[in-house]
């Protein structure tokens, strides 16, 4: 066996190694809090209403208010985001201006979570007057969201192969025509991937909506008041452990843990799912 053989199946294995050891690592820690978690997960906890005090209380309203804020956020995000793809991907050239907006993106993408609370916080909460809302919440959320949705559509759309345009307007449709009945459709399991890992990353949030959405909640639900109070499962799990007086905070903070691990991992397969299908469709229409 020669000298670079030898090389490659090192560097193989020391690949595996890793992905293996990774991977090891994430079942040990989902493991650990959903075996911690599971046992607080009763019907009564997930819809019920959370306690300052009593022992015994749910995680209904913050629940709601998780999917809430990220319907929300996705809702003024995405249109902007798809359309400064399809802008940066098909419209604009290689020039100052280009450049300038795609070192935005990027730049917005590297900014601590922190600090956009605190301007969303200085902006919605305070200048607006909006205070600790869920309104508030959503748009500072908005701001996380945009820098990862604005790049994977535009790479995503720049992934389409140029003959799919070519045949395209050669059948005399327009250019708008071609992105939106063409191209967009092609790039749509990219899009849904990009889609599934923001909202995973933004159902997880915490420091973001502490300081903009707050730490209480409604006592109605399910309340649609986007001045209401917003505080997340992920906010409340941070809540009960650092400044909660229930006497069973341990076992709410296990609880919410295991119930938000498991609601990623159902939203991210709804999104995966259909995306696995559209792109096997799209392959398979393309032969």
């Amino acid at each position: 066996m020669s000298s670079a053989q030898s090389q490659d199946k090192m560097a193989t294995a020391i690949m595996w190694l890793a992905g293996m050891l990774i991977l090891l690592i994430l079942v040990a820690f989902l493991s650990y809090m959903l075996i911690k978690g599971l046992p607080v997960l009763t019907w009564d906890f997930i819809t019920g209403q959370s306690s300052d005090i009593n022992a015994g209380g749910g995680v209904g309203a913050q629940l709601f208010n998780s999917f809430y804020i990220l319907g929300l956020s996705m809702l003024f995000s995405l249109p902007a985001a798809v359309g400064a793809g399809i802008y940066l991907a098909e419209y604009a050239g290689n020039n100052r201006l280009t450049d300038m907006i795609r070192l935005s993106t990027e730049s917005l993408a590297t900014v601590p979570s922190i600090v956009l609370a605190l301007f969303g916080m200085i902006i919605f909460v305070n200048m607006f007057g909006m205070g600790f809302s869920i309104i508030g919440g959503s748009l500072t959320l908005m701001l996380l969201n945009l820098p990862v949705l604005v790049r994977v559509t535009e790479e995503s759309i720049r992934t389409v192969p140029p003959y799919y345009r070519e045949a395209s307007l050669a059948l005399g449709a327009t250019k708008w025509q071609t992105i939106w009945q063409v191209v967009l459709p092609n790039a749509l399991p990219g899009i849904i991937t990009g889609i599934t890992l923001t909202a995973g990353r933004a159902l997880g949030e915490t420091a973001i909506l502490i300081f903009t959405a707050g730490t209480t909640v409604s006592r109605s639900m399910p309340d649609f008041n986007l001045m209401a109070g917003g505080e997340t499962l992920a906010v409340h799990m941070w809540y009960v452990m650092a400044v909660g007086l229930v006497p069973d905070r341990v076992a709410i903070a296990d609880g919410t843990g295991a119930l938000l691990i498991i609601t990623i991992l159902i939203f991210n397969l709804m999104f995966t799912l259909p995306g696995k299908y559209i792109q096997r469709k799209m392959a398979g229409s393309g032969h």
